[in-house]
């Protein structure tokens, strides 16, 4: 009877790690990283992709075709957000017939596609003349999908669409946005199609120094801040930026609408006057949030909700302009050794997988991105519009000010 009892606990114990790590597997298949490529340094596809399945990351999300890299992923099981460059989108606009041409040379067949994202941060991109195309672009695109296809089709943008986002429950989009925007929220909530954004913390951060901000930003212990209009507590920035995105998509008549976080991440540098531009800072704000959305625990104004997760970024680009902290986003440096350990390695190690063949072709590629369209350099084809919207929607940014009465906690 002992030696039974003992072999029945034994199966017992097997059977729940067995449970485990598929809950650990499935809890972590909503985490992708974007690939950004204005990089002359950027290593071949075949040991990105080696880079890739060494980690548990389920998504990566592109901002233009990448065959090659595709091609290298195929049987990987990773999921690809495939973006269209803003350059793009009035060809795509300007009839179905361009968009099946743009969909038959561009969207992959050997890799799952989860969505597509017709431009990014194109609202708030400075040019006037991409918003109107917006619409028609992402419906040509969506007809031009195989019957049949999962394939969702949505945009990207950055949080300076908002207009208020303090406290959360104050969600709102900017009214002048509305022409362009309304139809396009409709456009989702038709489809099935998720609401796409770029939080980043970071940039909170950069406007209030304080320890206490950092803490909060960082999903580091703090006495939390209340929102006073909803009652609830938030402990973190990402939380309060998202119920932020929530409440105005609710307010809206669109909380059918999910939402998915494009882009987010902290950067390991920064020139002298970028506080908080550092290793331990960037280790502590990816890690801690991969911790987070691992446990699903949620939002305050979602629990148990999880929400796919895009990490900004697999390498620095270090051809990007502005401030250091643009070309310091980078997880792992060009040899794929990791910068920091946010506990994505399957191996549970930094160590690097084995650079393949040099790379020549990523200097046409950072080539193209910065010649194929005229203003690509300046917007970064719209990433991070104004280094993050770093002035006009820095308010976006900031969410649950302390020293704002109504969202300071008691």
């Amino acid at each position: 009877m002992g030696i039974r009892r003992w072999l029945k606990v034994a199966m017992v114990f097997v059977l729940l790690q067995g449970l485990l790590v598929v809950h650990l597997a499935a809890a972590q298949s909503f985490i992708g990283v974007n690939y950004g490529t204005i990089a002359d340094n950027l290593p071949p596809p075949a040991s990105t992709a080696n880079l890739l399945k060494s980690t548990s990351f389920g998504k990566l999300r592109l901002y233009e075709p990448q065959p090659d890299l595709v091609a290298a992923l195929a049987g990987s099981n990773i999921s690809i957000l495939l973006g269209v460059p803003n350059g793009d989108v009035p060809n795509l606009a300007s009839s179905p017939a361009a968009a099946a041409s743009w969909a038959a040379a561009n969207i992959p067949t050997t890799v799952p596609v989860s969505a597509i994202s017709v431009g990014n941060e194109l609202l708030n991109s400075g040019d006037p003349t991409l918003a109107p195309q917006l619409l028609p672009a992402m419906q040509n695109l969506l007809a031009a999908l195989p019957a049949g296809s999962t394939t969702k089709i949505s945009t990207v943008h950055s949080m300076a669409v908002l207009s208020s986002s303090d406290p959360p429950s104050s969600g709102a989009f900017h009214p002048d946005l509305a022409g362009s925007l309304d139809p396009v929220l409709d456009f989702l909530h038709q489809n099935g199609a998720p609401f796409m954004i770029n939080p980043y913390p970071y940039f909170a951060y950069a406007s209030d120094t304080r320890p206490e901000t950092l803490a909060f930003c960082l999903f580091q212990p703090n006495p939390g801040r209340v929102d006073a209009v909803s009652g609830l507590t938030y402990t973190n920035m990402f939380d309060a930026q998202l119920d932020a995105v929530r409440a105005a998509l609710d307010a809206k008549g669109y909380s059918d609408v999910d939402i998915v976080i494009a882009e987010t991440g902290w950067p390991y540098k920064g020139d002298a006057d970028e506080a908080g531009a550092t290793v331990d800072n960037a280790k502590a704000y990816n890690g801690n949030l991969v911790a987070h959305l691992k446990s699903q625990v949620g939002t305050p104004r979602t629990p148990g909700k999880s929400v796919d997760t895009y990490l900004f970024a697999l390498y620095d680009e270090d051809l990007k302009p502005g401030p250091a902290s643009e070309r310091s986003f980078g997880l792992y440096q060009t040899d794929l050794t990791a910068n920091y350990d946010i506990g994505v390695s399957k191996a549970g190690s930094t160590a690097a997988p084995a650079i393949i063949t040099p790379a020549p072709a990523q200097v046409r590629n950072a080539a193209a991105e910065q010649g194929g369209d005229a203003n690509r350099v300046l917007r970064d084809d719209g990433r991070r519009a104004g280094q993050h919207a770093r002035s006009a929607g820095a308010a976006e940014q900031l969410v649950l000010h302390p020293g704002r009465s109504s969202a300071t906690a008691s």
